[in-house]
């Protein structure tokens, strides 16, 4: 007798993703005029952003997570289809461009990455995501992807998060609140701190999608259980001596960011 296929890890992350859909709780879904109305349980319509320059870990960590509850409504979107390169030089693979993204999405996510600055400044990208943010159900974004939202005004008077190294100083000058949080929400807005949070990031969003239940499967499936070597994850736990080191490294982009910054507030 022939045995049956061994199913793929896709196949069952996918399934475990799946397996709290019963228990789902409804999610808020933000229109123009602010009203809140349920989203049904079934296919999400995910859009994350790729741009040249961006963290891919930023993008993705969520997409990993996200992938098996969006039941293949997740979209990888620029603003040409095809391969768009990280800052480290890995290339990942858009199959959208800006006019072929769906105008209603559930969920509209933006990676950091050292091509921020430039995103900031970019007509096109800024108009794309004021239109899809004006309707998404969740805004969205992991490090300094929420100084591109910011940029595109969709975190005036919101509370947000972003690296640590722009956080206090370029989200204010956005219209954003800064708050020293790993995730936060508010109202409809969701932004992470820095690259690993967008694990954390995708696990809460996880949970008000498909219910808290679904994304704890997906934490097990993921064996999310971090254990890092070294206390070193803040300025506060690093200490002065390594602080130094790190924002030595990310000089330009907070130059760059507070430059782009401030050319948003003249536009």
């Amino acid at each position: 007798m022939s045995r049956a296929p061994r199913p793929s890890r896709r196949a069952f992350a996918a399934a475990a993703l799946a397996a709290g859909t019963s228990l789902a709780v409804a999610t808020a879904r933000t229109r123009a005029a602010g009203r809140a109305a349920e989203t049904e349980t079934g296919p999400l319509r995910i859009a994350m952003l790729l741009y040249p320059g961006m963290t891919a870990l930023d993008l993705v960590g969520p997409q990993a997570l996200l992938a098996g509850i969006a039941e293949g409504g997740l979209r990888l979107v620029a603003r040409a289809a095809g391969p768009v390169p990280s800052d480290t030089g890995l290339v990942l693979m858009a199959g959208d461009d800006f006019t072929t993204c769906p105008r209603d999405l559930d969920v509209l996510f933006v990676p950091g990455g050292d091509g921020t600055p430039a995103q900031m400044r970019d007509a096109e990208t800024l108009a794309f995501l004021r239109d899809r943010g004006a309707r998404a159900a969740w805004v969205t974004s992991v490090c300094t992807g929420s100084l591109i939202l910011g940029a595109a005004g969709l975190l005036e008077g919101y509370r947000a998060t972003s690296h640590w190294c722009v956080r206090d100083r370029v989200l204010p000058r956005l219209g954003a609140i800064p708050v020293n949080e790993r995730v936060v929400f508010d109202r409809n807005r969701v932004t992470a701190a820095g690259i690993s949070a967008g694990l954390d990031f995708a696990l809460a969003l996880a949970a008000r999608l498909r219910g808290p239940d679904s994304a704890r499967t997906s934490q097990l499936v993921a064996e999310y259980a971090p254990a890092p070597p070294f206390a070193a994850g803040t300025p506060e736990a690093a200490g002065p001596a390594i602080t130094a080191r790190a924002r030595a490294i990310l000089a330009s982009l907070i130059a760059e960011s507070e430059a782009a910054a401030e050319a948003s507030l003249h536009r």
